[in-house]
């Protein structure tokens, strides 16, 4: 996933931004990311992504990052908490099956409040997401 050429992205730690003409935000993971290493930082980012987001809960399409080291248990009982605040739903585009399987079993052990959907690529994921871009 790229972001469309007049698209205003926004850089954080681990991902780059940006939103489309019907308000879906896209994150896709930058190369050889380093996680902020405190609940600090981690909490920093979180307060900069709900300013970009105007404070709003959004749809977004997230590509993951196969690469990625695990995450420990309390942080990701935080993302998942954090996650609830600001997302409508979400959709994760991964090709990669193992990926898959560990974010399955994250959703699955802790299941979001909102919908969350795997897909293998943009398209269907896009399409999905659109009937919960239009709720209010």
């Amino acid at each position: 996933m790229q972001p469309p050429k007049d698209a205003k992205t926004v850089d954080f730690a681990t991902s780059t931004i940006w939103f489309d003409g019907e308000g879906v935000m896209y994150s896709v993971p930058k190369p050889n990311a380093v996680l902020p290493t405190t609940r600090e930082e981690s909490s920093k980012q979180m307060e900069k992504f709900r300013e970009i987001a105007g404070g709003k809960k959004v749809c977004m399409i997230l590509q993951m990052d196969s690469s990625a080291p695990p995450l420990k248990k309390e942080d990701r009982d935080w993302i998942a908490k954090e996650l609830d605040s600001v997302t409508k739903a979400m959709a994760i585009i991964s090709n990669s099956p193992l990926s898959r399987m560990i974010a399955n079993l994250f959703f699955g052990l802790k299941p979001p409040a909102y919908p969350a959907k795997f897909f293998s690529n943009e398209t269907e994921a896009k399409a999905w997401i659109k009937q919960y871009c239009t709720e209010k």
